[in-house]
């Protein structure tokens, strides 16, 4: 199902400030330079409705898109940002937890990790705060075309093994590209099935 619209709606640094909790909403979020953006440009089949930078640390307000006028995908600042204070990273901290915890309409949360680099403490920290919380939530593997298929596989298996030492279920994992467009379908296809059950609430 491709998309046919996306446009920007409002970027801000208070979840009070989001749209009307009235269509589904989708929050994509991950380290710095993890490929967000790229991602978000690829699944919505745009060259640009997400910034791309080469500076990392770009997004650091909460960037909402009205996606065929029926969900939202939601940009989120990154985290464990290495190149800023303190001050900055707990700002951020707060903002992002505002906001996950706040918006009822939120059905997941698509959590982006490099498939290059294996599992970061910083990673499963934060996938540990989102279950603490009850806060749904996919794996998303990010630039598996820079991988062969024997390495995407490794790198898999051992991201579940290292989920199932802490989690009863490793949660759902998504392996994605933004050259080749790879995971798309999948994850269009998620966000699709969890809007029917959002309209029959």
């Amino acid at each position: 199902m491709p998309v046919k619209q996306a446009q920007f709606v409002i970027s801000n640094s208070d979840p009070a400030k989001c749209p009307a909790p009235d269509r589904p909403e989708y929050a994509f979020i991950g380290r710095s330079n993890v490929g967000k953006s790229s991602l978000i440009n690829m699944l919505t089949s745009r060259t640009s409705l997400a910034k791309i930078s080469g500076k990392p640390g770009k997004t650091q307000l909460i960037n909402h898109f009205l996606i065929d006028n029926e969900w939202y995908l939601v940009d989120l600042p990154g985290y464990g940002y290495a190149q800023v204070s303190k001050t900055d990273r707990d700002k951020f901290a707060a903002l992002i937890n505002g906001y996950l915890t706040t918006r009822p309409n939120l059905l997941c949360t698509f959590v982006l990790v490099d498939s290059r680099i294996p599992p970061q403490k910083i990673d499963l920290d934060f996938m540990a705060s989102l279950g603490e919380q009850g806060i749904p939530f996919v794996i998303v593997m990010t630039k598996s075309e820079k991988l062969s298929a024997t390495k995407l596989q490794a790198t898999l298996e051992q991201y579940r093994a290292t989920l199932l030492e802490t989690w009863e279920e490793a949660p759902q994992i998504f392996v994605t590209s933004a050259v080749t467009a790879a995971g798309r379908e999948d994850v269009l296809a998620l966000i699709h099935s969890l809007n029917k059950e959002f309209k029959s609430i």
